[in-house]
């Protein structure tokens, strides 16, 4: 079988590693971080519109 080599197949993707701390901010607090933020940011902005 032919496979492109520009093109991701199943063969060479790994799971995550959660060992590994560049995997565990990337995958797990970055995205923590940001939906706090975003609720954070949501009522202040919610906070100053009913002003």
């Amino acid at each position: 079988m032919q496979v492109s080599q520009d093109v991701p197949n199943n063969s060479n993707n790994s799971p995550i590693d959660l060992s590994n701390p560049a995997d565990l901010v990337i995958y797990i607090i970055l995205p923590i971080v940001a939906i706090v933020l975003y609720i954070i940011w949501r009522k202040r902005k919610k906070r100053r519109d009913d002003q």
